[in-house]
């Protein structure tokens, strides 16, 4: 026979739909925000106005005549598309190395490059600049992508996951004759996709949402990407607060897509990384 839920459990499920849909609420309505506030004058958004306006299309004018919006919307998905693609590159086979192949000096070099976690982007910024000075790779492209396709945590999270891939499948390609490069190729990674899929936002977040290493190198308005142009926005003297936020809901709806678009894929590999 069924038992009837007592009331304290029925009480409990209640009070812990409402705290979700209180937390849901909390966590949407700044996203809804900034889409009403895109479609309102900046009289009305500093006043707080909640509802939808008309002003959608004057602000998306006002923003593309202030800056080339085209432009800086490439710029942004260049850098982001090429450091993240070169990222997951470098960081997989790097992960891959220190897992699979086994030396004395393996943990202590693995070790030594967790502690550059350590040092923070402001005590390396000088030194940085000033090797792409020397290199002549100022205000170029390149000089924002190559800081960060050796990223560490990306590295750490490639070995973990590397860690957890079976070594069997290894050993018999190796028995069937495979080389090595082949092995990574045709057997790691197409076991690996979630992995790749997960590492892949973030990486793909983390260099779209880039903003002060972009700020130093990039000088001119033909190199800059679209934080840096939601940047000079909010500094002009009389800023238009309708403006700032179309702009800023541009940058932020490319980041969302790749997001939900990956989504499923994202959680797998987070998962499999941590069993």
């Amino acid at each position: 026979m069924n038992k009837t839920p007592r009331f304290s459990d029925r009480f409990y499920r209640i009070l812990m739909y409402v705290f979700l849909s209180f937390m849901a609420f909390v966590s949407v309505f700044p996203f809804y925000w900034l889409v009403v506030s895109s479609t309102n004058t900046s009289t009305d958004v500093t006043k707080g106005k909640l509802t939808f306006g008309s002003e959608f299309i004057n602000n998306f004018s006002r923003l593309n005549e202030s800056a080339d919006l085209g432009l800086m919307f490439f710029n942004s998905a260049k850098i982001s598309l090429l450091g993240t693609i070169l990222t997951l590159i470098v960081a997989s086979l790097a992960g891959y190395g220190f897992e699979i192949y086994k030396s004395k000096l393996r943990d202590r070099v693995f070790n030594v490059i967790l502690l550059t976690m350590m040092v923070p982007f402001a005590a390396l910024m000088i030194p940085l600049f000033q090797m792409m000075a020397k290199f002549n790779l100022l205000n170029t492209h390149l000089a924002v992508i190559l800081p960060s396709i050796a990223s560490v945590y990306i590295i750490f999270y490639f070995r973990q996951c590397a860690k957890q891939f079976p070594k069997e499948l290894i050993d018999a390609a190796r028995v069937d004759g495979v080389k090595e490069w082949k092995i990574f190729v045709y057997v790691f990674f197409p076991s690996m996709r979630s992995t790749y899929a997960a590492a892949f936002i973030i990486t793909f977040m983390a260099n779209w949402n880039n903003y002060l290493w972009p700020l130093i190198v990039l000088q001119s308005s033909e190199t800059k990407t679209l934080n840096l142009m939601l940047s000079s926005l909010s500094s002009a003297y009389v800023p238009d607060f309708g403006v700032i936020m179309i702009g800023t809901l541009v940058t932020t709806l490319p980041t969302l897509l790749v997001f939900f678009a990956m989504q499923k894929q994202f959680v797998a590999g987070m998962v499999g990384s941590v069993k």
